[in-house]
């Protein structure tokens, strides 16, 4: 099967892409729709326990604060880096991204050009996290 990659960074993170059973926590996130504001979006996501949340998407220099209830994670587990992953709607190509972790809040806050930018145009609805 031939994977087709949004650009050259999702080939490389693919590559060292690590295997679920490593992961300290996967969530897939299906998003119904996505909220433009003047320099980012949000959206509605449902945690592990039905409640909604709220995400928000910027852009940024790389980055993502963790919602605490998406993910199953010790408190006291070192986290580095989580993978996030979407399938873009039009053409089917994978993007992903490798952003360090810089804490956990009340909700789910990327910090990525791409993300963001992609959002924007509605061009993914499900993002899946891979934290490690």
């Amino acid at each position: 099967m031939t994977v087709l990659f949004f650009d050259e960074i999702s080939r490389k993170l693919f590559e060292e892409l690590p295997q679920s059973n490593v992961a300290s926590s996967k969530v897939m996130l299906n998003i119904d729709s996505f909220d433009i504001g003047q320099s980012y979006v949000t959206a509605k996501i449902e945690n592990r326990f039905g409640d909604k949340i709220e995400m928000n998407i910027q852009g940024g220099t790389g980055g993502i604060e963790l919602q605490e209830t998406l993910f199953n994670i010790p408190r006291l587990e070192k986290l580095h880096f989580a993978y996030l992953l979407t399938t873009i709607k039009d053409n089917g190509c994978l993007l992903l991204r490798k952003l360090p972790i810089l804490g956990i809040r009340d909700w789910l806050l990327v910090y990525d050009d791409t993300l963001f930018l992609l959002a924007v145009k509605d061009a993914y609805d499900e993002l899946e996290i891979l934290v490690v």
